[in-house]
């Protein structure tokens, strides 16, 4: 087998453990705030300023993980060990989380700020490895594609289970008290995302090594960024797209409850975003032709196209014609779903190219900054936006303006998101000029090992004529 291969037991132990990521984060990102308004009891206003600060610790603490991954050295690897010493601790802190302890308003208030920004640190921990990792399992970018691909249909498969799954089980696990049927769901995703975690340590392997292995300074880290303009364009892509995927995420379970009123949709709607994979799937081939950026752009039109069906069928509450929509979105994005982390692999070579410095985790961890602070200010905007319309937390009725706001959460901002990200890729430039970067920087690589291999042979000599 090519060395630049990856075998399919370690793809789909690595796609396991996005699988695993999304058990816990889809918790947060489609029912966090409906569990914190409607369960908990807390005010929206008050939701929506807690995502933007625990978001933005999270992003401050982010790089720093990024650092230590640089300066990890263990034999199992940079990436590996913190899917083993981070399983646990992130399963356990997903539960304390759904706990809905009496404290009153403000006790409340404050044990959400802190589960909640454990859980962001947490995650930070053991998903920057599992994105940082990518540039480590091979060096070939058509193979990258691959194993992301195969990654992102697996996450997809965690997003299902969250969104279509969680408010059964919290049903038949609570029969009729959400506050234990919700402990009881997220105990169990948690329980199966610890596994999979360890799978996924088990089962992986890091290839693609930098020349020199020393722990990197940050400082010697930092000139990976320098010039660096396709990672600049990955973490505006991620801030922005972030902002209104948040924005809408979270909103899904108001939009059927409360504007269609029609919650039982909630599974089926959420379920529509399996049809990610169908795009997904046939990705890596339309990049051979037209690459990522553009394979990307084309399905942002497909998804901005869905949207404007679906807003056309919501304001006729047309049930049929807003379904329609909303698949015709997801196939459109489905086609970036599964390039975005294989883009920003792609800048970590580009990084090595400009600098000659390998600083994967300090690049992972500040383009993920960008995500972090997005997906603070969209939870924060979409609450924001909910508490200036007027919304009441489990309320049998919304006033108009409620309506107004949970609709344009819904509908009108993945929009605005799909736009930003299209202007962005206008300016990304790496898939031209890709095949002459990776062939100068395997040729750097060979001298360096040349060198390298050199120098020991002469250390040897010397040490074995000293001796005699």
């Amino acid at each position: 087998m090519n060395q630049n291969q990856v075998p399919w037991r370690e793809r789909i132990s690595y796609g396991l453990g996005d699988t695993a990521s999304n058990l816990i984060f889809q918790m947060t990102t489609l029912y966090l705030m409906y569990f914190y308004t409607d369960v908990f009891g807390l005010n929206p206003g008050a939701v929506a300023t807690l995502f933007l600060v625990a978001r933005v610790i999270d992003a401050i603490v982010e790089p720093f993980i990024g650092v230590m991954i640089d300066r990890t050295q263990t034999r199992w690897g940079k990436c590996r060990p913190y899917f083993l010493w981070l399983a646990v601790p992130f399963g356990l802190t997903a539960v304390l989380m759904f706990l809905t302890p009496d404290f009153g308003d403000t006790g409340k208030l404050a044990y959400a700020y802190i589960t909640y920004t454990m859980l962001g640190i947490m995650y930070s921990g053991i998903n920057l490895p599992l994105s940082a990792i990518l540039p480590s399992l091979t060096s070939d970018s058509n193979e990258r594609t691959v194993v992301n691909t195969v990654r992102m249909v697996f996450a997809i498969f965690g997003v299902i289970t969250v969104s279509a799954g969680t408010m059964p089980l919290v049903n038949a696990f609570g029969g009729g008290n959400q506050s234990k049927g919700f402990i009881v769901t997220m105990v169990l995703f948690s329980v199966i995302a610890i596994l999979l975690f360890l799978n996924m340590f088990a089962n992986t392997k890091e290839r693609v090594k930098a020349i020199d292995e020393k722990p990197l300074p940050m400082r010697e880290g930092v000139k990976a960024l320098k010039g660096n303009i396709p990672w600049l364009i990955m973490l505006l892509l991620g801030l922005f797209l972030w902002i209104t995927t948040s924005i809408q995420g979270q909103t899904s379970i108001y939009y059927m409850t409360y504007y269609l009123k029609k919650p039982e949709l909630i599974p089926i709607v959420n379920s529509m975003q399996l049809l990610m994979i169908v795009t997904m799937v046939f990705a890596p081939m339309a990049v051979k032709r037209i690459g990522k950026r553009n394979t990307i752009i084309i399905g942002s039109f497909v998804s901005i196209l869905g949207y404007i069906i679906a807003i056309i069928g919501g304001n006729a509450l047309s049930v049929p014609m807003l379904l329609t929509g909303l698949l015709i979105s997801g196939l459109g994005m489905g086609a970036g779903a599964g390039l975005l982390f294989a883009m920003m692999a792609d800048t970590v070579d580009y990084g090595e190219w400009k600098s000659g410095v390998r600083a994967q985790g300090l690049l992972y961890s500040a383009s993920s900054f960008g995500v972090k602070v997005g997906m603070g200010l969209g939870g924060a905007l979409g609450g924001w936006i909910l508490s200036m319309g007027g919304y009441v937390g489990n309320s049998t009725s919304q006033s108009d303006s409620a309506l107004a706001a949970i609709s344009f959460n819904y509908l009108w901002a993945p929009i605005i998101g799909q736009v930003i990200m299209i202007i962005l890729l206008l300016f990304y430039r790496l898939d031209k000029i890709q095949p002459i970067m990776l062939e100068e920087l395997q040729e750097r690589r060979k001298q360096a090992l040349i060198f390298l291999d050199e120098k020991e042979r002469n250390i040897h000599e010397n040490t074995h004529t000293t001796a005699y």
